[in-house]
């Protein structure tokens, strides 16, 4: 049954059934409160490694942006794990259900960012500390690939197909809000104790708090199911290994493989250079105290959170494509503005910077849940959303702070980093000009086109009526 127009407010009609709006709802803050948790932890250490990682875990070779950049390095290892993990989860999500392999991430994540905050200096354990670092950053890495692809389907797969935007926006609000909460922590912590001793314990704190958040998020995570869309799924339809599930998704979608992935690249990049590389900017550079630098990011990640919302309802009416094509061209031209506003020292200025490029992010970040699922059927989704989403941060996300430093070392100016950015922007500019046209597409009519009908492969001589879902939250 497809979903079907229904009045009074009390229930969502999604893709195949009618599910109480308390637990669609449910659904929402299911999806959000994982993604809080993990984000929370992925960005925390990005913190560090930005803030005191560079100074405790590597050895000294007296030009403090060395430190940085070896730091940034072991940030970049959490990227790279990112598609294993992604497409790891993917597969077995998509054999055995979302739901049980977000709870397996949401502790994987938990485990190892715990451990990281008891891991002991370079001093007290040599070249033992640096190896734990990245061993654990691996860990979180496959954790937060496996995480995402998931959360945003269990939303997606559930929401109206003409609002499925703005719903399937609320687990990007992860991102921002785990981003402020690490900040936010972070910068109690600074503001508490000396500078001294947050950089020689305080910072672990932030990495011990991180098992509380993770119980939250894995309790409320408990109480929802898969999609009914999935649950309908016969379960010889992708009982393939994983390098031929991998395979089948890039022989049935590569146009959306490879346009999803390559639309990531200016966002990604974008996104890692405002929340990481401008940490060592404006504290190197610039001389920024700490507290000063957490509490502009923090006023900048709550910004973007309204923006976030408002882009995923904007694309519900305008379009995926319009909306997404706007980001990726703003971003190209960011860096030739931010820098500037950041060079004046002015607090105020600098805001303007942070807040301006994460509204410029959220034009497309907002957009990938329902952009991507839109692109592959019930049966690859998770693996396809996992391989358009997660494959780009190596190339993008994962070397962008890296990259940044290394150019401002290398030619001390900005200005090579702004063109780093333009690059990036003709890359995805290209790859959305290419790309389908998806908004309010039924994920039914995305499986009548692969041969999937309520979950049921289509086998000769099958007749069947492809229904599109016209549902409405009133």
């Amino acid at each position: 049954m497809t979903g079907r127009e229904v009045q009074g407010g009390k229930t969502v009609a999604g893709e195949n059934a009618s599910v109480p709006m308390s637990y669609f709802r449910k659904v929402v803050a299911a999806s959000m409160a994982g993604t809080v948790a993990e984000w929370y932890e992925f960005f925390l250490y990005g913190m560090a490694a930005a803030l005191v990682f560079g100074q405790l875990f590597f050895h000294s070779t007296g030009n403090p942006l060395d430190g940085v950049i070896a730091a940034l390095l072991t940030y970049a290892v959490g990227f790279i794990a990112r598609p294993i993990g992604g497409l790891l989860f993917g597969h077995f999500g998509d054999k055995y259900g979302r739901k049980k392999l977000l709870q397996v991430s949401l502790l994987m994540i938990g485990a190892s960012t715990f451990l990281i905050g008891a891991i002991p200096s370079f001093d007290q354990i040599g070249y033992l500390a640096p190896i734990a670092l990245v061993v654990l950053r691996f860990i979180q890495g496959i954790a937060v690939g496996g995480e995402w692809g998931g959360a945003v389907l269990l939303v997606a797969e559930q929401s109206p197909a003409d609002k499925r935007g703005f719903w399937s926006s609320f687990p990007q609000l992860g991102a921002p809000f785990g981003n402020a909460l690490a900040t936010i922590v972070m910068l109690g912590l600074s503001q508490i104790m000396s500078e001294e001793a947050f950089l020689s314990w305080g910072w672990r704190i932030a990495f011990f708090t991180s098992a509380i958040i993770v119980l939250v998020g894995w309790f409320i995570r408990r109480s929802v199911e898969d999609s009914p869309i999935f649950q309908n799924l016969e379960e010889d339809s992708h009982a393939e290994g994983l390098v031929d599930a991998i395979k089948r998704v890039f022989k049935a979608r590569p146009r959306e493989v490879l346009t999803a992935m390559g639309s990531r690249v200016v966002e990604n990049i974008l996104y890692y250079i405002i929340v990481t590389f401008s940490l060592t900017y404006l504290k190197l550079e610039l001389g920024l105290a700490t507290r000063t630098i957490l509490t502009l990011m923090l006023a900048a990640h709550l910004t973007q959170s309204v923006a976030i919302l408002t882009f995923g309802r904007l694309s519900d009416k305008w379009g995926r494509r319009p909306v997404y094509m706007a980001g990726a061209v703003l971003a190209g031209g960011y860096g030739f503005v931010a820098f500037p506003l950041m060079n004046t020292g002015q607090s105020a200025l600098i805001l303007t910077a942070l807040i301006v490029g994460l509204v410029i992010h959220a034009t497309m970040y907002a957009l990938q849940p329902s952009m991507l699922a839109e692109m592959f059927p019930t049966n690859m989704r998770y693996v396809g959303v996992s391989l358009g989403n997660q494959v780009a941060t190596v190339l993008a996300g994962s070397l962008a702070p890296v990259i940044a430093t290394w150019l401002l070392r290398e030619y001390e100016s900005w200005l090579p980093i702004a063109v780093y950015l333009t690059i990036a922007s003709v890359i995805s500019v290209i790859s959305v000009i290419f790309m389908r046209e998806t908004k309010g597409k039924s994920l039914n009519a995305v499986d009548a086109e692969a041969g999937l009908v309520n979950g049921s492969i289509i086998r000769p001589g099958d007749d069947f009526l492809a229904e599109s879902t016209t549902a409405h939250i009133k």
